[in-house]
């Protein structure tokens, strides 16, 4: 028998996170192991008028890209991803991993490489998704590689990501239209503030975020969702942040990370757990040692860490930043080839402090946002 709430799932994704119109062009970008969901978002994409597109990844050929790969093919990037890119009004990513750790054994630099070489098609895509010409949505659909690093069995990260995705199952686009307006509140509250101070177990960070923009994330580019972010002032970034959780990139998992920000650029970074793949990633553009984004996570549905970052940066009662590249419609201007999630637990102490006001302590809100 079909599981509803994938049938459920498809139907947000279409009709809520990017809304599907009769003539849009859609792209849908999934792995292999995801097919129950692809079939059914293909299908409300169909009934919804739109055109789309699927092109499947399989298990595996990333591996096999880094194996084989000269130089030059990991520079290329196909000029129809390109057009893609430029002409499609909709993107849904469908994330569905066999093998987590696949790329563990890889040369950073080859991975640095390959990411240099998509720094245009990351730019194409900031600018069109800033100004309204591309919606976009990506979600995980669970597996068995995915319940394994979040030490569940697969029935019970079944119920984990669909309890995030659909926390009301009788009215799941009413749900996030409810949870949107409420987190409309907290962009409001912080509209015009200029300063944010972080404290947190060996966190003091200081960044302005003067003349930016916080966006309400309510389910549309994430399925889940859950965060109010805005891109921090360039060169603002002034102390220093320990990540509660591994920071986990490319299939590389940074344990211990720790950071210095000295005229808003890592001037010292260190790790307990490979710390070369964390610097040679730092160092894959001017960028990279820039913060694109800060985020103050929001989702009380998703209280643990599972190692999937799509789940992991909503933790409700944390903080997350990216290194890289910021969206533009929160008025950042750092542009990178990377975009690495860090995420910070501020449960146990932690505080965020807006123009010298507190807005969160111990991971609440002490404002009432209700």
């Amino acid at each position: 028998m079909a599981d509803q709430r994938i049938e459920k799932l498809a139907d947000l994704l279409v009709n809520y996170s990017v809304a599907v119109k009769p003539g849009d062009r859609v792209v849908i970008n999934v792995e292999a192991g995801a097919e129950p969901l692809v079939k059914e978002v293909y299908a409300r994409v169909l009934q919804a008028g739109g055109h789309p597109m699927v092109t499947a990844r399989l298990s595996g050929m990333e591996e096999l890209l880094y194996r084989y790969a000269s130089d030059e093919q990991l520079r290329h990037i196909p000029e129809p991803l390109k057009l893609v890119m430029e002409t499609y009004d909709v993107s849904i990513a469908i994330a569905a991993e066999e093998n987590t750790k696949a790329l563990s054994n890889v040369d950073p630099a080859k991975m640095v490489m390959r990411r240099q070489a998509g720094t245009e098609i990351m730019q194409i895509f900031m600018r069109r998704s800033a100004a309204g010409e591309l919606r976009w949505t990506v979600t995980i659909f669970p597996t068995n590689a995915c319940a394994q690093d979040a030490e569940m069995s697969l029935s019970e990260y079944e119920d984990f990501v669909y309890g995030a995705c659909l926390p009301d199952m009788d009215d799941p686009i009413g749900y996030w239209r409810r949870f949107s307006a409420w987190q409309q509140k907290i962009v409001e509250w912080l509209r015009g503030k200029e300063r944010v101070h972080v404290i947190g177990p060996e966190t003091d960070l200081h960044l302005s975020i003067a003349g930016r923009t916080f966006i309400n994330c309510d389910g549309t580019y994430n399925m889940p969702d859950g965060e109010v972010f805005t891109g921090p002032v360039e060169d603002s970034l002034e102390g220093h942040v320990c990540f509660s959780y591994p920071a986990i990139y490319s299939g590389r998992e940074v344990t211990g990370a720790r950071l210095w920000f000295e005229g808003g650029r890592v001037v010292k970074a260190t790790a307990d757990k490979n710390e070369d793949f964390l610097q040679k990633t730092l160092d894959t553009d001017e960028g990279s040692r820039r913060v694109g984004e800060f985020a103050i996570g929001t989702n009380e549905g998703i209280t643990r860490f599972t190692k999937q970052i799509l789940f992991d940066e909503k933790i409700n009662g944390s903080f997350h930043m990216a290194l890289g590249a910021g969206y533009p419609d929160s008025g950042s201007q750092n542009q990178s080839a990377i975009h690495w999630d860090l995420i910070c637990d501020l449960r146990d102490g932690g505080e965020i402090k807006v123009d010298d006001e507190l807005l969160y302590k111990d991971g609440k809100f002490v404002i009432d946002f209700k």
